[in-house]
């Protein structure tokens, strides 16, 4: 075995190049200003409570598709992920393959609305949204693209709602809440959802954020600000590292008992795949989902498993069920430079064919 070659003026060559980049990098962070998020032009149409519903503006060269997409988020996180920036846009590769893209802000919750339901948000909140859509463009139905815990309530929207949509498109959501690969499943198992919001109301947004960063430690809380070293003189990597770290910790205080639901009937008793789903007075059952369905998973995806997502395979009560796999994780697939070249385009090729 030979011994480390170690040389003196090697080091301190690497010793001064490192003191140099930390240097430059100190000043960029001092420049940096404010970290937009949220780029595309859009244009509030609608607001009710904390709630905004965003139409993004088309662009004045274009002509959109005659049926509108409604993007629905998750609560848990801010939905301008979708939108982060100009390179970056879910939306803005959208609107591209030429869709009309509306979106749900459902803004922060706080203790005036401790006692919203799963059936305030999914009859209420979002189908008030939807009727507005329909009022507007004057059509019957419309296409909607639900989003990790978003697609979970799109699924009971369409479901409870089918004359309503059109087209149902879903990414990264979860149908089986306890496939055995699903960390986060395995550690909500044990919670005692009553005590947690009969204690706090409200469940901080804080807390959520500490349990998805604690999935994966090392990558989400050490190894990537080690690297941002080596990006810290670089403004324009630097702005993209902020911007992710923005909305990381822009984390949304969760209603208590629309929490609640959510937790005992998707989480710990699986009800949506299983049966046994009640939203309001309304039983919902996956075999009313009759409308084309698209849905988009992620391959390495650690919050939504694949297995968890591919669950509505032979479960709908459409014929018309595809399946886009994206090689990547959770966040990936709506950020990644491959993820904007081939997912949108792919979204609105799949939705003009059933326009």
């Amino acid at each position: 075995m030979k011994p480390f070659d170690i040389r003196p003026d090697a080091v301190m060559q690497e010793v001064m190049g490192y003191g140099q980049k930390l240097s430059h990098g100190l000043k960029n962070l001092m420049e940096v200003g404010e970290i937009s998020t949220g780029v595309t032009p859009k244009t509030a149409v609608y607001q009710e409570d904390k709630l905004t519903l965003f139409r993004f503006d088309p662009a004045k060269d274009k002509i959109p598709s005659r049926t509108p997409l409604l993007i629905v988020y998750a609560l848990v996180n801010r939905p301008y992920m979708t939108d982060i920036q100009e390179n970056r846009s879910t939306v803005k590769a959208l609107m591209d393959a030429g869709q009309d893209v509306y979106l749900i802000d459902w803004g922060y919750p706080d203790r005036a609305d401790r006692f919203l339901t799963l059936d305030d948000y999914i009859n209420g909140y979002l189908d008030r949204c939807v009727d507005f859509i329909r009022e507007r463009h004057r059509i019957d139905k419309i296409n909607i693209l639900g989003i990790c815990q978003g697609g979970t309530f799109s699924m009971c929207y369409s479901a409870m709602h089918p004359d309503k949509v059109k087209n149902l498109v879903t990414m990264v959501t979860p149908v089986d809440f306890q496939t055995p690969d699903n960390m986060l499943s395995h550690w909500v198992q044990q919670v005692d959802i009553d005590l947690t919001v009969d204690t706090l109301g409200n469940v901080p947004g804080e807390m959520l954020n500490w349990t998805f960063l604690n999935l994966k430690p090392y990558q989400l809380m050490g190894q990537k600000y080690l690297g941002l070293l080596d990006t810290l003189d670089d403004p324009d990597a630097l702005k993209n590292f902020l911007r992710m770290e923005k909305w990381i910790f822009d984390s949304p205080d969760q209603a208590g008992e629309a929490f609640r639901q959510f937790i005992k009937d998707f989480y710990q008793q699986n009800k949506l795949l299983k049966g046994g789903l009640e939203i309001g007075d309304t039983e919902v059952s996956l075999k009313d989902i009759t409308m084309p369905v698209l849905n988009i998973y992620a391959e390495q995806d650690h919050l939504v498993p694949p297995d968890a997502s591919r669950a509505m395979r032979g479960k709908l009560g459409t014929k018309d069920y595809t399946e886009l796999s994206f090689p990547g994780g959770h966040i990936g697939i709506y950020v990644s430079g491959k993820a904007q070249k081939t997912v949108p385009p792919a979204i609105g090729k799949w939705l003009d064919e059933r326009s």
